[in-house]
């Protein structure tokens, strides 16, 4: 069982904001490329989004017909005025109730190919984000610890949940309203062709117009918006740091330091939050200016025509409707172009995630795990960090006899953990091989490899669930009366049984509902629950109090029979009774032996261990 393979820390805050017209937010950096791809993954729902797309379209044409049909109605009336004003006829009232049905059907019809096409829509939508969020969630579990190394935390959660829900939230509003927008485009122009092309040509010229109105001010709010959301950033992740570490904030009183920061991020903030909305509160007043001078001018152009007979009176009134309706879908196509560009942004960085390099493959022919005793041998062991010019182990050679103690010391930086992450296969090693039994750790399975091993650290971790599931995680097939036993091997019982709810009590996001201690015993018991063929101990009693300590060394002895057992101690006096004591120094075993033989030598270890007395006495 691995302790710190769970750990999960808080993402340190980025602020998406969501595209809106003139609103900027980040653009990708292979526009192209990534789109290819979004069309590869959606690949699964071509024939849904094939539906939507026709849907659409016939939601879009059933509602731009009816203004010109409503015209009729209108033309119908005042024809009709006009006959009973000159003695000649009236109104046809069958006509309008004719013309009132066929728009009742149009409008109908175009509500339910509306309501089908953001049905299905949001339901694609939401599955393939499901499936990036599986993905992303396997994907963790098949990267090499290398790639965590170089990553923060928070960023690699943040894809899972900032840039997935960016995606889902503008996948469905992106494409339908791109295809309804120009749809409404073109299908309003012909129309107003259908009715005059002369006062067509009149609206076709606000399309400019507003265009350079959308440019301009696109262009000059691109830099407050790209400001606004880096310093949103920041004042998140200034906000997650304070609040996870406000323990230490208090110890230290940098309340006021941190209250000072927060005010200088939230003042950057603040400028440019501001010019960015004024640009983008812009957009509809003047959108609005050129929309309302392109009406005026109709109106005159169209009392004009009607003077001079050319076209109806419902035409004119069909027209104006659709000259008010001509400028909004530009004002969609640009909001739809920065929606695009949040959510392509987005997609390329959950696709760069996905397409990680992963761990190096398991053998086919894995080699089984059954009989094996527990014999480790390190054959000149090389290895050193991607980013770390120096090799961090030089030259590590040691043979280890199944059942044995083992304890590996030295000062900080010798390699002592790097060691046990070589032994689980967290890194495999640069040159030279580890073997279990005389089999090379490559040729297992890591999966098998790693359930071979318990692991006890020195930084416990639990999660939010009852003491009995936190115990249970170290083999999610015990039975209560398993845990119950491991736990009083572990001395766990006793505690557990002074909270009213025993071992159904729940442990909060942070288990700061009990001691340090308390949680390291935790993870003792999870060592003794998963009964493995070999342990590994770095420093696992170091927050427990010496009275527990040693009740747990006691434990421990029981634990460690016919067990290999792997001890990273930087208190000496806990190892004494190892079976063979290695000395690390810089990435080398400068020493090996009992705990009697190294001190005879008076060499590195002897220094070591009188240096721990000498620090105590000077305490």
């Amino acid at each position: 069982m691995e302790e710190n393979r769970k750990e999960v820390r808080p993402p340190m805050g980025r602020g998406m904001r969501r595209g809106a017209a003139g609103r900027p937010v980040e653009k990708a950096k292979d526009f192209r490329g990534t789109l290819k791809k979004l069309f590869h993954y959606l690949g699964n729902f071509k024939f849904i989004i094939a539906i939507v797309l026709f849907c659409a379209i016939a939601s879009t044409i059933f509602n731009i017909v009816g203004p010109k049909i409503l015209g009729n109605v209108t033309t119908e009336i005042y024809e009709g005025v006009m006959r009973q004003l000159t003695g000649t006829g009236g109104i046809d009232f069958e006509a309008i109730r004719n013309i009132a049905i066929l728009l009742f059907v149009l409008y109908i019809a175009s509500a339910a190919f509306g309501y089908l096409q953001s049905y299905l829509m949001v339901g694609v939508g939401q599955k393939f984000t499901y499936s990036l969020r599986k993905g992303i969630s396997e994907k963790i579990n098949k990267l090499p610890l290398r790639y965590f190394d170089k990553k923060n935390h928070g960023e690699v959660l943040s894809y899972i949940t900032n840039d997935v829900d960016t995606i889902a939230q503008n996948l469905n509003q992106s494409i339908t309203q791109f295809i309804t927008s120009l749809t409404t485009v073109i299908g309003i122009f012909i129309m107003m062709v259908s009715i005059s092309w002369q006062m067509a040509l009149v609206a076709v010229l606000v399309l400019p117009v507003s265009m350079i109105f959308v440019i301009v001010i696109v262009k000059n709010s691109q830099k407050f918006f790209v400001a606004q959301q880096e310093n949103l950033g920041h004042v998140n992740g200034h906000i997650e740091e304070m609040y996870s570490n406000h323990d230490l904030i208090k110890v230290f009183n940098g309340e006021e330091k941190s209250i000072q920061e927060f005010h200088t991020y939230n003042e950057t903030l603040y400028h440019a939050a501001w010019k960015s909305q004024f640009f983008s509160g812009m957009m509809q007043p003047a959108m609005n200016l050129v929309g309302n001078l392109g009406y005026v001018a109709i109106c005159i152009l169209g009392g004009f025509y009607a003077n001079q007979g050319v076209i109806t009176v419902g035409n004119i009134q069909s027209f104006i409707q659709y000259m008010r309706r001509f400028t909004q879908p530009i004002t969609q196509l640009a909001n739809v172009s920065n929606m695009l560009q949040a959510m392509l942004a987005a997609c390329e960085r959950v696709f760069a995630f996905l397409e990680e390099p992963e761990e190096i493959a398991d053998k086919t022919d894995a080699t089984s795990i059954e009989n094996i005793k527990g014999e480790v041998t390190f054959k000149h062991v090389k290895f050193q960090y991607d980013d770390n010019n120096q090799p961090t182990i030089r030259n590590f050679s040691a043979e280890i006899k199944a059942g044995k103690k083992i304890a590996i010391v030295g000062p900080t930086g010798a390699g002592k953990t790097t060691i046990v992450k070589l032994l689980m296969r967290y890194y495999d090693v640069t040159d030279g091989a580890i073997e279990i039994d005389g089999i090379n750790i490559k040729d297992f399975k890591r999966d098998d490899l790693r359930s071979l091993f318990a692991m006890v650290l020195q930084d416990t971790w639990a999660f939010s669930g009852s003491i009995m599931e936190n115990i249970r995680y170290g083999n999610l097939e015990a039975t209560d009366e398993a845990v119950i036993e491991a736990a009083k091997k572990a001395q766990v019982d006793h505690f557990v049984r002074t909270f009213s709810e025993g071992y159904q009590t729940l442990l909060n996001e942070d288990s700061t509902n009990i001691s340090q201690g308390q949680k390291q015993l935790l993870t003792i018991a999870r060592a003794f629950l998963a009964d493995p063929k070999l342990l590994i101990l770095d420093e696992a009693t170091s927050s427990v109090d010496t009275r527990t300590e040693m009740q747990i060394q006691k434990a421990m002895k029981t634990l460690m029979q016919g067990r290999t057992c792997f001890i990273i101690a930087h208190r000496l006096s806990t190892i004494r009774d190892a079976d063979l004591i290695l000395v690390m120094n810089e990435g080398d075993i400068i020493e090996q032996g009992n705990h009697e033989e190294l001190l005879a030598k008076g060499g590195f270890y002897e220094k070591l261990y009188n240096s721990q007395f000498e620090e105590e006495d000077i305490a």
